[in-house]
């Protein structure tokens, strides 16, 4: 949960980060926002790949346990 935090936390960061600049050089309006978007996201994707590998990491053994109980409770259910 931590690592999806702060994966998140850092997106956004990194978004207003590069609407800031893109402001300071004179975009503005709906244009500000999609440019910063897809250069924010393209970015993102080699400085916050190993966050994003923990976060899926994280979230991929959240799944599994709760897949591993609920097949747990299938067969408790199915033994009469």
């Amino acid at each position: 949960m931590r690592a999806t935090i702060a994966y998140t936390l850092l997106r956004l960061l990194l978004f207003f980060a590069v609407a800031l600049l893109l402001a300071l050089f004179g975009v503005h309006g709906f244009t500000l926002l999609i440019v910063a978007l897809v250069i924010s996201s393209i970015i993102s994707l080699p400085v916050l790949s190993k966050l994003r590998d923990r976060m899926s990491t994280s979230i991929t053994g959240k799944v599994d346990t709760f897949s591993a109980r609920l097949d747990e409770g299938t067969k408790a259910e199915d033994v009469d």
